[in-house]
């Protein structure tokens, strides 16, 4: 007689996840988000769960390159620089013993260049279906930044909030495009947005060395955020005086060489939504807009959708005047029906659709889709200006020589460029994830393949690029079979390192866009030790079930 033995794996398997997940989850409780991205600079910061010594990884592809961080304790803002302009970087956090998903970034462009996409929108913090869905949305779109109009963390931006309505149903946008955010009536509720303006990392270029209004330059646009709140009574003088931020802004207008200058804050000049025209912020800075010709106005607080036509004073503006002011505050928050009927001066307003501004701007014409969560275009529109000629480029061509174009692997080559003009910078893309600079440099090649190896020479806002082949071939003896057991080494050098298992050399393949499973603000984890018992597990069932099944 054969007696019947039952396996309960249940136990075991729950058991095993639960090990597992303690290991993965609350490495960071705030996902990794970019501030501050220039065209040579980026700031990655994020927040631990425990005190640890934390690094970002980053690179051209792969992420080769370590910045451990300077901070303490669990806040962490880790600046990357020497970076280059207009190019997409991979990068990720390692924290505590693991690695977050690997994301992406691209770096400004060199200012002048003529080509820019942004997003913009306000009122979304609620940490709700609809902001999420438009996060999504706009993530979509591949922008190159994000300029945020206030209201970004109801209902009072404290500390909290701030991180449940802001930081984590945005994560995965904010982690790929960085947010220049401005301050709405909301975050001012809590110690008039200090909590808000701790959590983020923006430029400082006022003479108060503030955040709450500056300036910046990306590409040929020139953008100018400013602290509306300032200007309607809520900020003490000590925090924001409105004569300081006009005379700031004169100077700025004035200062600034590119073609096209964009303003975005939170309190509509022009609006006929629930709380209507903001007069103190039309008064006090239409008239300084006008003056140094500011071609684009956004703003938020009314939820909804609202595209003047262009203005000049208190009217409509003559043909080729005026400037078009935008309410996009249809983010994420409740939206509130307009009412009253259209005014003349409204072209366009909508208080049914949750969407965000979307913008190009080529050259001299700007081109803006306001763009529902269901990807459907709900107004469009485009500006128009007369730029004046590129400059030519530099007299003669960049050449580049190469000694060792041709090596057995580990090989070293010599690189010489003579650019087109003397006191040109001179930048070098190795083919394989190694970069350098100056006229003259040397890179080693650990394996075989053929790389194509790109000099960059840059004068001014101009660029001219040369590139060559280098062949590398294994070494005499290698058959090119793996053998039975290699022993890992530390990328970029011949030393064996110790199995880490779990814990690859290259960072994981996120390109999918599902969830990790670890949840949003969970910042994600490569495999730990613990996950090398999944495969012992699976073995272990196997072996379990041979044995039932034998008596």
């Amino acid at each position: 007689m054969h007696r019947t033995s039952t396996i309960t794996f249940a136990p075991l398997v729950a058991a095993l996840m639960l090990v597992t997940g303690v290991a993965c989850a609350g490495v960071l409780p705030r996902d990794p988000f970019l501030q501050k991205v220039g065209p040579d600079t980026a700031t990655v910061a994020f927040r631990l769960a425990a005190d640890c010594s934390p690094a970002v990884r980053y690179g051209v592809g792969a992420a080769d390159q370590t910045v451990p961080s300077v901070d303490k304790g669990r806040i962490h803002a880790v600046v990357l620089t020497g970076l280059k302009p207009a190019t997409e970087y991979t990068y990720v956090v390692d924290a505590c013993g693991k690695t977050t998903p690997a994301k992406h970034f691209r770096t400004a462009p060199v200012p002048g260049t003529r080509n820019v996409h942004f997003t913009a929108v306000g009122d979304f913090g609620t940490g709700g279906t609809d902001q999420k869905l438009v996060a999504s949305a706009m993530l979509k779109t591949k922008p190159e930044l994000f300029v945020a109009l206030g209201d970004n963390a109801y209902s009072s931006g404290t500390e909290s909030e701030i991180q449940s309505n802001l930081f984590t149903p945005m994560a995965d946008l904010l982690a790929e495009v960085p947010l220049f955010a401005s301050l709405g009536n909301h975050e001012y509720v809590t110690n008039q947005g200090q909590p808000y303006l701790d959590n983020l990392y923006l430029p400082s270029n006022n003479p108060a060395n503030s955040e709450r209004y500056y300036s910046f330059d990306w590409g040929h646009v020139h953008f100018v955020a400013l602290d509306s709140n300032c200007a309607i009574g809520l900020a003490s003088a000590d925090r924001c005086a409105l004569a300081a931020q006009k005379a700031w802004l004169e100077k700025d207008l004035a200062a600034t060489t590119q073609p096209w200058k964009i303003v975005f804050f939170h309190h509509p000049p022009w609006s006929s939504g629930e709380h209507g025209s903001q007069l103190a912020m039309r008064r006090n800075f239409a008239p300084i807009f006008e003056k140094y010709g500011v071609d684009l106005v956004l703003t938020g607080h009314d939820h909804n959708y609202e595209r003047s036509k262009p203005m000049q004073g208190d009217a409509v503006a003559a043909a080729g005047k005026g400037i078009p002011y935008l309410v996009v505050g249809g983010g994420g928050a409740s939206l509130r029906p307009f009412a009253t009927s259209r005014p003349d001066w409204s072209l366009i307003r909508d208080d049914q659709a949750h969407g965000f501004l979307d913008v190009n701007v080529v050259d001299g014409t700007l081109t803006a889709n306001l763009i529902k969560t269901d990807g459907k275009v709900l107004d469009s529109f485009t500006l128009r200006k007369d730029l004046p000629p590129l400059e030519q480029p530099p007299a003669g061509t960049l050449t580049v020589t190469v000694e060792g174009e041709r090596g057995v692997a580990p090989h070293q080559a010599l690189f010489r460029a003579t650019p087109p003009v003397a006191g040109a910078k001179v930048t070098w893309d190795f083919g394989d994830g190694g970069t350098a600079e100056g006229e003259s440099v040397t890179h080693t090649y650990a394996k075989a393949g053929n790389y194509t190896v790109t000099a960059t020479a840059t004068q001014g806002t101009q660029l001219q690029t040369a590139t060559a082949v280098v062949q590398v071939t294994a070494a005499s003896g290698d058959t090119g079979e793996t053998p039975a057991d290699p022993e890992p080494t530390d990328p970029g050098t011949d030393t064996p390192v110790e199995d880490r298992p779990g814990l690859p050399a290259t960072p994981p393949d996120t390109t999918d866009a599902t969830n990790d499973g670890t949840g949003p603000g969970g910042g994600g984890c490569a495999a730990s030790p613990t996950a090398t018992l999944i495969p012992a597990l699976g073995l272990l069932v196997a072996g379990l079930a041979r044995r039932r099944r034998r008596k």
